[in-house]
């Protein structure tokens, strides 16, 4: 079965370029950005690898810790590290685990037969710090991921938990956000003494402070 969103995060001790992780543990009390990659010294993946290296600040001003998979072996990603660095002008420190025997790449329905039978496909999952699920994605092998699409729905997914909203399309940091129906006119009233924008009765805007 599919994970899906809500769900917790399954747990796993495996092998990684930084030694012998347990994931929950090794997660604390940070958010996740765990994605895969289908193999090593692969031209698409050398530059997800160096745009997340790239990031590393503002994965980390943000409590995220990225965790990356592929199917090769830790001597593998180790060699590889040095040609993401190299080719990407970059200095990769984040973890990447080896899941030779597929065992995660399954847990984390990341194998796609139709793309490989022993390859991940580009997965996405953003994890809580409660270890929830909060966010996949699947991309097929051929198309890079969109960085700013993931730190943009970080952001999102963080300002609703802070502050009980929901963010319309293509919203990021700065732009108002939507008060959920779920709250009345009167709790809305407490939660947002800066009043809001009624569009509908269902569709009220607001703005809250910036991080």
């Amino acid at each position: 079965m599919s994970l899906r969103i809500g769900d917790t995060a399954p747990d796993f001790t495996i092998a990684s370029t930084k030694g012998p992780i347990s994931f929950h543990e090794w997660a604390g009390d940070s958010w996740v950005f765990f994605f895969s990659h289908p193999a090593d010294f692969t031209p698409v993946c050398t530059t997800e690898m160096g745009r997340t290296a790239q990031l590393a600040k503002q994965f980390a001003d943000r409590n995220v810790k990225p965790l990356g998979l592929s199917t090769d072996s830790v001597e593998e990603h180790l060699k590889w590290i040095d040609d993401v660095n190299d080719t990407q002008q970059t200095d990769l420190q984040f973890p990447i685990v080896a899941d030779e025997d597929l065992v995660l790449a399954r847990t984390y329905d990341m194998i796609h037969p139709e793309q490989s039978e022993t390859a991940a496909v580009r997965s996405v999952f953003i994890i809580d710090p409660k270890k929830k699920i909060r966010l996949t994605m699947t991309y097929p092998m051929s198309v890079g991921r969109n960085f700013d699409e993931i730190l943009r729905v970080i952001d999102a997914l963080q300002a609703s938990d802070a502050n009980r909203i929901a963010t319309p399309a293509d919203w990021v940091p700065g732009n108002k956000v939507i008060i959920p129906p779920s709250i009345g006119n009167e709790e809305a009233a407490s939660l947002f003494p800066q009043g809001w924008q009624e569009l509908r009765p269902y569709l009220r805007l607001t703005e809250i402070a910036a991080k």
